[in-house]
């Protein structure tokens, strides 16, 4: 089986106790470049096609253009993009009711957060894209890579706030296992393989 290799966008500016997930922010250019001189790194060492799939978001897609603009193949899947957290989406923390985010928390796989899109919608588009991409380099969101990671796990329990996986760091590779469904992962900062990971629980709210 191939791997699928997906890092998270590098740090956002001026996001810092915010809910983001579909609001577009930037990143600085020189982080987005220096993503993609290591994503380019790992797949010469690997020996990987130069091809990478982004999120349409610029925090993804400006890496993916730096790639283009050395010759790689760059496309853009809307599968790949963050949470919609609807009405909280760019707002403070702090300023979300408690009870709303107790609400979600209370029924986290199917409660739409802000009016916006369930967990359980995440995970099925999360899935498809595994699934049918014949890509091998991928850069997503802390959100859809924690869907990921759930979706190597064996199958049994219901995602819940308490046993959601973390949130990668900013530039952090992800590796699953691309086939009809995602069966394994490893987290490592430039390593390669597919293996199965030991995450603890992650919190209620997944970052951007």
């Amino acid at each position: 089986m191939a791997c699928l290799n997906v890092w998270r966008h590098p740090r956002p500016k001026a996001v810092e106790g915010l809910c983001i997930g579909r609001t577009d922010v930037p990143v600085d250019r020189r982080k987005s470049k220096r993503l993609a001189h290591r994503i380019r790194r790992f797949a010469r060492r690997e020996g990987l096609p130069r091809v990478v799939v982004t999120s349409p978001l610029r925090r993804g897609a400006e890496v993916g253009a730096w790639l283009a603009s050395w010759g790689w193949r760059h496309h853009v899947d809307v599968r790949l993009i963050e949470l919609d957290f609807g009405d909280w989406d760019g707002r403070p923390w702090q300023e979300i009711p408690a009870t709303e985010i107790g609400a979600w928390c209370d029924a986290f796989e199917h409660h739409a957060p802000g009016g916006g899109e369930a967990v359980a919608l995440l995970l099925a588009r999360c899935a498809a894209f595994i699934a049918e991409t014949p890509a091998s380099c991928v850069v997503g969101h802390a959100g859809w890579i924690s869907a990921a990671r759930w979706l190597s796990q064996p199958a049994g329990a219901a995602p819940r706030a308490a046993n959601w996986p973390p949130a990668a760091a900013y530039g952090e590779r992800v590796a699953f296992t691309s086939a009809e469904s995602p069966a394994a992962s490893a987290s490592s900062p430039g390593g390669s393989g597919c293996s199965t990971p030991t995450a603890p629980p992650g919190p209620c709210r997944p970052p951007h």
